[in-house]
């Protein structure tokens, strides 16, 4: 652990040093990846030499418990620097355990209304207007990618980017199925009904660091079709077939995109979108392969996983993935977008998992 939080801190030291050199700035693709490695290791080697500085404190502070003059003040110091070294090193353990290499990317989030029918359709709406408000909330933004709505308010589908430090690392845990339970706006018995929705978190493709980019694509395997937007979109809407679908024929994979003006611009967003979609696809394929067992319970991103139940009448929100015993949470807060407690509370646990099977390894 320590040989490596010494190669860690060199090799930051080391970028520090390329970056001052002017000749650097002339490749882009060269200064995009060092100016990224360097904000990833950061955070462990800041720790790293907080910890060593510790150690000196501490040296220090055993130094003077021996002068009868000092030896209550050096006491306390002694004592403060050894539970900061003990904080320190627990935090190091996880800085150092293997990190998803999308966690810094935008992400595309897909929204689809599921079992349900129209109450489906207007959770998935719901669900849309939550991440919107988290997203704020964080400091992102979102950009609306495809959204076709339903005559009561729902929404069939809903596509969006989400751009911002960090954003896969916080919505990757929303990928899967979402449960509602509550009494339909269309209900006139009171009687309350369970709908489902589904969530697809993606990370965006980026030249710097994945071998697929849009224009690797054959497009001779990808069908183009454009038709009218429809929905909210502006003046636009339904006066040119500006929107636009891409179909992938040898995966089946299906993209669309209708929120810009031009043609051009709804196809250039399609292609990002199918590029992510088949990255992930690869990804997870080859991690099937060699992860299965080993697979965390957290974040795995099943599609076909419940992960998450929104209990409108008992005011909770409930995910299952959590297994301590805090595992309902508010549910005004939530769909006022409050996820960070939800999320800090699934990456806690994921840490943990990682560590323990670091341990046993």
């Amino acid at each position: 652990m320590w040989e490596k939080l010494k190669q860690l801190a060199r090799r930051y030291d080391e970028i520090g040093e390329l970056l001052e050199v002017p000749e650097i700035y002339a490749d882009p693709k060269k200064l995009r990846a060092l100016t990224r490695e360097q904000k990833e290791l950061s955070a462990v080697v800041e720790t790293y030499r907080a910890y060593q500085k510790c150690e000196d404190d501490i040296a220090q502070a055993l130094e003077l418990v021996s002068d009868p003059e000092l030896k209550d003040i050096a006491q306390e110091e002694l004592n403060t620097a050894k539970a900061e070294k003990e904080r320190l090193f627990d935090e190091l353990r996880v800085l150092l355990l293997p990190r998803d290499p999308n966690d810094d990317k935008n992400v595309i989030v897909e929204i689809r209304g599921g079992v349900g029918g129209e109450e489906s359709a207007l959770f998935a709406a719901d669900l849309y207007r939550m991440y919107a408000m988290y997203a704020e909330k964080r400091g992102y933004r979102v950009e609306l990618l495809n959204y076709n709505d339903t005559e009561l308010g729902g929404v069939k589908e809903a596509d969006f980017m989400v751009n911002g430090d960090g954003a896969y690392s916080r919505f990757k845990f929303e990928s899967g199925v979402h449960r509602v339970q509550r009494v339909p706006e269309t209900e006139s018995g009171g009687r309350v009904h369970t709908s489902t929705a589904t969530v697809a978190v993606l990370p965006e493709m980026e030249e710097v660091d994945v071998d697929l980019r849009p224009e690797d694509i054959d497009m001779e395997d990808v069908r183009i079709d454009t038709y009218r937007a429809s929905g909210a979109g502006g003046q636009h809407v339904n006066k040119t077939s500006s929107a636009v679908r891409l179909i992938h024929k040898p995966t089946g994979i299906v993209v669309s995109c209708q929120e810009e003006r031009s043609q051009l611009q709804n196809r250039a967003k399609c292609m990002a979108m199918l590029a992510s979609k088949l990255y992930e696809a690869e990804r997870e394929r080859v991690e099937g392969a060699i992860t299965s067992e080993r697979r965390a319970q957290v974040g795995s991103g099943m599609r076909n996983e419940r992960i998450r139940t929104y209990n409108f009448p008992q005011n909770r929100v409930t995910d299952h993935r959590l297994t301590g015993e805090n595992k309902n949470f508010n549910i005004d807060a939530v769909m006022n977008g409050d996820l960070d407690p939800i999320i800090d509370a699934l990456t806690m646990q994921e840490q943990a998992e990682k560590l323990r099977e670091s341990t046993e390894a």
